[in-house]
């Protein structure tokens, strides 16, 4: 009885003994959570360092527009508008040249256009090989230059409009084939209201030979027009 007695002050000597650890360690462990969160609060109650202000060199979009001073919205709007320019300046200056390039290269108007077209005449008719020579292609070229090595001649031309509105476009160049040389004249014209040039006149000359008309409308006879009498009045088909 007594052993029993013994056993049984023992256990609860024993439980009491490891409820007091237990909390022991639930008060230590809610000490330590409160002193972490207490150290939170302070970390995050520290004042922040300031941000570089705003300038109109130095802004790359990073800050709010709210979070801006009256200041820095004013150079954040002065950089986009500086930006817009030089944007629209570039769209302007690559629209210019595109238009450039087409009168000077692709229009029908250009005088690249016109000397190709004739120089493609020139070497295609055989009275022009018979006369320049035919043993390499025939050589088109601007005025002469007492430079050796200057390819870009300058190639001579004249455009104007006369007063019934007609555009004329003349120009001359040189043409060099295996044997001889010559000298290209032509005369193109463009009636109001037409997108095709017309030729007046495409001539080759060449020294001591006599001039080869390729094109010569002066030359060609005007269309007879027949005509009858109606109504007492003389009328013309």
């Amino acid at each position: 009885m007594d052993a029993k007695l013994l056993l049984s002050a023992g256990q609860r000597s024993s439980a009491l003994q490891t409820g007091l650890v237990v909390l022991c360690l639930r008060r230590y462990a809610a000490i330590q959570s409160s002193r972490c969160y207490a150290t939170q609060n302070n970390l995050g109650s520290l004042p922040r360092a300031p941000r570089k202000q705003i300038t109109v060199v130095n802004d790359d979009g990073g800050v709010e527009w709210k979070a801006l001073s009256i200041k820095e919205k004013a150079a954040r709007t002065t950089q986009q508008t500086l930006n817009l320019g030089v944007i629209l300046t570039g769209l302007v200056m690559t629209g210019g040249c595109a238009y450039f390039l087409y009168k000077e290269v692709f229009s029908m108007d250009s005088k690249t256009v016109q000397f190709n077209r004739a120089v493609d005449r020139i070497r295609s008719d055989s009275r022009v090989k018979e006369a320049l020579g035919s043993g390499h292609k025939i050589r088109a070229f601007g005025e002469p230059t007492w430079n050796r090595w200057a390819r870009a001649r300058p190639i001579a031309s004249q455009a104007y409009k006369d007063p019934n509105g007609t555009e004329h476009f003349l120009m001359h160049f040189n043409v060099e084939g295996s044997s001889r040389r010559g000298v290209v004249n032509l005369h193109t014209f463009k009636w109001p209201g037409q997108s095709d040039w017309q030729y007046k006149y495409l001539t080759l000359d060449v020294k001591g030979q006599p001039r080869i008309y390729l094109e010569n409308t002066d030359a060609t006879p005007p269309k007879q027009h027949s005509r009858f009498n109606f109504l007492g009045m003389q009328w013309r088909k």
